[in-house]
């Protein structure tokens, strides 16, 4: 039970704020050593793993792609294409994205989206024109700000709460062979998947229900703000 105490080391680092990459590499070292393994062994173990992650470099192919999008207009084109559509707002569109996150996940699609291929150049961008639109004025940048992290919370909890309905996905299995290995009882990754599908219904109610009530919280902010500067009230604000 001593090798636990890695995962102590990972949650001061978190609660401190330090950086997550050296953080998980030092619990990940200090966990080797403290089970009995040698610095060699450690790196070896190490480099194995990171070896036989491939997915972990898929980054290093996306990054400059998204890069080159961006360049080229990517992000101006998606607000130029949810500006033609006058009836969804922010709150819609990213409540729509939550429930499309969540389907794909459902399905073994976790890769297709994500904060980098996905939120930061076209959901935060066309969340944000979406919320101009509704509110009919440029965003601070404080709501700015807070409509980049709704987008992102919709990907985080649509995949997060989806991707159990998988009966390969990796926490699946991860949980069936603890438990056949420890227990020496045969759980069926299909009973997880089953019980995850009303946990997946409640998480897309529930922040969903958030998504929606941010098109209320940005009508409210804005008409602070025009108040405070004197500016003219945003549509769809009583006087």
């Amino acid at each position: 039970m001593i090798v636990l105490l890695g995962v102590v080391v990972v949650i001061l680092g978190f609660v401190t704020r330090r950086n997550p990459v050296l953080v998980v590499g030092v619990a990940g070292v200090f966990t080797g050593l403290i089970g009995g393994m040698n610095p060699p062994e450690v790196l070896a173990a190490l480099g194995r793993s990171f070896a036989d992650s491939r997915s972990v470099t898929v980054f290093v192919i996306a990054l400059p792609v998204i890069g080159l999008l961006e360049r080229y207009g990517l992000r101006e084109q998606a607000r130029r294409l949810i500006g033609r559509l006058g009836a969804l707002s922010a709150g819609r569109f990213l409540t729509v994205y939550l429930l499309v996150r969540q389907v794909t996940a459902a399905f073994g699609l976790t890769s297709i989206c994500g904060p980098a291929q996905t939120v930061r150049p076209l959901v935060a961008p066309m969340a944000e024109a979406a919320a101009e639109r509704s509110t009919g004025a440029p965003l601070p940048e404080r709501l700015r700000e807070r409509v980049r992290s709704y987008a992102a919370s919709a990907d985080t909890v649509g995949v997060f709460f989806g991707e159990d309905c998988f009966i390969a996905i990796g926490s699946i299995l991860l949980i069936t062979g603890f438990v056949d290995s420890t227990y020496h009882r045969n759980l069926e990754p299909t009973q997880l998947a089953l019980w995850a599908i009303p946990l997946a219904v409640c998480a897309l109610l529930i922040h969903g229900a958030r998504l929606l009530l941010l098109d209320r919280q940005l009508q409210r902010d804005m008409a602070l703000a025009a108040a405070e500067h004197d500016l003219p009230l945003p549509k769809g604000t009583d006087k």
